[in-house]
């Protein structure tokens, strides 16, 4: 059964989630208090942590700075409907995704869900043909492992995701729509900087070319491109 982590203050509306997260297949463990919240997602055996922003003490942000600094579990936040700088905020700490509040347990569910599917690696080992790579880019895809230059790239779940479109579409650009909808699961909107956080956050670990120049390029009005080297 697959544990979900949930970090948030408010004991009420945890117990609602938990009890509709349960109800979907899911087993639940909750921290009410940020501190005791990194401890458990450290513990290894959660697959996801849903983790709010606005606590405190130890608030969300700062949580998740802590957990980002030992482990890529993947991190779904729960922010303030409308609150674009703590949004903002957490994604370029490594957040994989979020939602506003107040949400649906439903649309948690499904958010959820989204992020599950991309970061469970496959049991099986990987054929040739499921091995993608450019220049010095390499990824394997089924086991959720990429390479740039030969040495280990360490990316978040979304990152993951985001880079192996690109590559799969290496030299051509890809709309932020699409960029979207494969990689985080969802449709793009319009003032969503998500694509762009998280993107900015891969070049960083990637580096310049020799030239100067970022492996992954902006293209006016068309979206993102990965360089064919």
């Amino acid at each position: 059964m697959t544990s979900i982590l949930l970090i948030d203050d408010d004991a009420k509306l945890t117990v609602l989630l938990r009890d509709y997260l349960v109800e979907e297949g899911f087993s639940v463990r909750i921290e009410n208090d940020g501190a005791c919240g990194v401890t458990e997602a450290l513990s290894g055996i959660h697959a996801i942590v849903v983790l709010d922003v606005m606590m405190p003490q130890v608030n969300g942000l700062d949580v998740l700075r802590r957990i980002r600094k030992q482990s890529t579990l993947p991190v779904l936040m729960l922010t303030a409907r409308g609150d674009d700088v703590d949004r903002i905020t957490g994604l370029e700490l490594g957040a994989d995704d979020y939602v506003a509040k107040p949400c649906t347990p439903r649309e948690l569910v499904a958010r959820v869900r989204a992020i599950l599917r991309r970061t469970q690696p496959s049991s099986e080992p990987d054929d040739a043909g499921d091995v993608l790579a450019s220049g010095g880019l390499t990824m394997w895809p089924q086991q959720r492992r990429a390479e740039w230059l030969g040495e280990p790239l360490s990316l978040t779940s979304t990152e993951f995701s985001l880079l192996e479109v690109l590559l799969r579409y290496v030299g051509r650009p890809v709309s932020k729509q699409d960029l979207s909808a494969h990689a985080l699961g969802r449709p793009h909107t319009r003032h969503d900087r998500s694509i762009d956080v998280h993107l900015s956050s891969v070049r960083r670990k990637l580096g310049a070319l020799p030239d100067g120049r970022s492996l992954i390029q902006a293209v006016h009005r068309q979206g993102y491109q990965l360089l064919k080297e």
